[in-house]
Protein backbone atom coordinates (compact mmCIF):
# COMPACT_ATOMS: atom_id res chain seq x y z
CA UNK A 1 0.00 0.00 0.00
CA UNK A 2 3.03 2.27 0.52
CA UNK A 3 4.20 1.53 -2.70
CA UNK A 4 1.30 2.63 -4.21
CA UNK A 5 0.56 5.88 -2.59
CA UNK A 6 4.33 6.79 -3.15
CA UNK A 7 4.03 5.58 -7.27
CA UNK A 8 0.85 7.86 -7.69
CA UNK A 9 2.57 10.54 -5.19
CA UNK A 10 5.53 10.36 -8.16
CA UNK A 11 2.78 10.28 -10.93
CA UNK A 12 0.94 13.24 -9.64
CA UNK A 13 4.20 15.60 -8.72
CA UNK A 14 5.48 14.83 -12.61
CA UNK A 15 2.36 15.59 -14.41
CA UNK A 16 2.91 19.38 -11.93
CA UNK A 17 6.38 19.80 -12.76
CA UNK A 18 6.11 19.20 -17.05
CA UNK A 19 2.87 21.31 -17.15
CA UNK A 20 4.89 24.86 -18.56
CA UNK A 21 1.89 26.58 -19.16
CA UNK A 22 1.71 29.29 -16.04
CA UNK A 23 5.30 30.01 -17.34
CA UNK A 24 4.30 30.61 -20.74
CA UNK A 25 1.58 32.65 -19.65
CA UNK A 26 4.45 34.52 -18.00
CA UNK A 27 7.18 34.97 -19.96
CA UNK A 28 4.33 36.49 -22.59
CA UNK A 29 3.05 39.03 -19.91
CA UNK A 30 6.62 40.59 -19.40
CA UNK A 31 7.29 40.51 -23.44
CA UNK A 32 3.51 42.81 -23.24
CA UNK A 33 5.06 44.87 -21.02
CA UNK A 34 8.59 45.34 -22.37
CA UNK A 35 6.58 46.24 -25.38
CA UNK A 36 4.41 48.69 -23.75
CA UNK A 37 7.46 50.20 -22.27
CA UNK A 38 9.15 50.46 -25.88
CA UNK A 39 6.17 52.05 -27.42
CA UNK A 40 5.53 54.66 -24.35
CA UNK A 41 9.29 55.40 -25.11
CA UNK A 42 9.02 56.35 -28.07
CA UNK A 43 5.79 57.87 -28.49
CA UNK A 44 6.37 60.26 -25.20
CA UNK A 45 8.30 63.31 -24.65
CA UNK A 46 9.54 66.26 -26.71
CA UNK A 47 12.67 64.21 -28.96
CA UNK A 48 9.77 61.60 -29.56
CA UNK A 49 8.46 60.00 -32.92
CA UNK A 50 5.24 61.92 -32.41
CA UNK A 51 6.85 65.37 -32.90
CA UNK A 52 9.29 63.78 -35.66
CA UNK A 53 6.05 63.35 -37.27
CA UNK A 54 3.97 66.06 -36.34
CA UNK A 55 7.04 68.57 -37.65
CA UNK A 56 7.09 66.19 -40.78
CA UNK A 57 3.33 66.94 -41.70
CA UNK A 58 3.55 70.53 -40.76
CA UNK A 59 5.98 70.54 -43.34
CA UNK A 60 4.42 68.84 -45.83
CA UNK A 61 1.27 70.97 -45.29
CA UNK A 62 3.04 74.01 -45.79
CA UNK A 63 4.48 72.61 -49.12
CA UNK A 64 1.09 71.88 -50.36
CA UNK A 65 -0.36 75.09 -49.84
CA UNK A 66 2.27 77.08 -50.83
CA UNK A 67 2.39 74.94 -54.18
CA UNK A 68 -1.33 75.65 -54.58
CA UNK A 69 -1.17 79.74 -54.31
CA UNK A 70 1.20 80.35 -56.65
CA UNK A 71 -0.05 81.04 -60.14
Amino acid sequence: MLTKLFVNTRLALESFVKDDRGVTAIEYAIIGVAISAIVLAVFQGDNGLQSALEGAISSITANITSANSTP
